[in-house]
């Protein structure tokens, strides 16, 4: 299973990363990739320090985080001062319909 959790607002952080982690807990032998894309206000969560610790244990279970360059710009988040586990992506959506069509489970908590 390959799976993408899409979040667009900031105070969605905490159930996305439980989600992700009773995701892997739950079904490891069957998990192959897991990918959080964040756009609209959730890409403040990569600048948020309370988040960057959660954030990289998952990192180092395989878990990407990416966020998109857009929503960074409309938020005046500089690429510099976010985590340095976080992919850049030119644009979330664009991202998201790229793992869709690559059959990413789609989840929107």
């Amino acid at each position: 299973m390959k799976v993408v959790f899409h979040i667009d607002k900031q105070e969605k952080w905490q159930t996305v990363l439980s989600n992700i982690i009773n995701l892997l807990e739950s079904g490891k032998k069957d998990i192959r990739s897991v990918e959080v894309v964040a756009n609209g206000k959730a890409v403040l969560g990569y600048v948020d320090s309370n988040l960057a610790i959660p954030m990289h244990e998952l990192t180092e279970l395989g878990v990407c985080f990416s966020s998109c360059q857009n929503a960074m710009n409309a938020n005046e988040v500089d690429k510099i001062s976010i985590h340095p586990f976080i992919k850049v992506v030119p644009a979330g959506v664009l991202r998201l319909v790229e793992l869709q069509t690559a059959k990413y489970a789609y989840i929107k908590p």
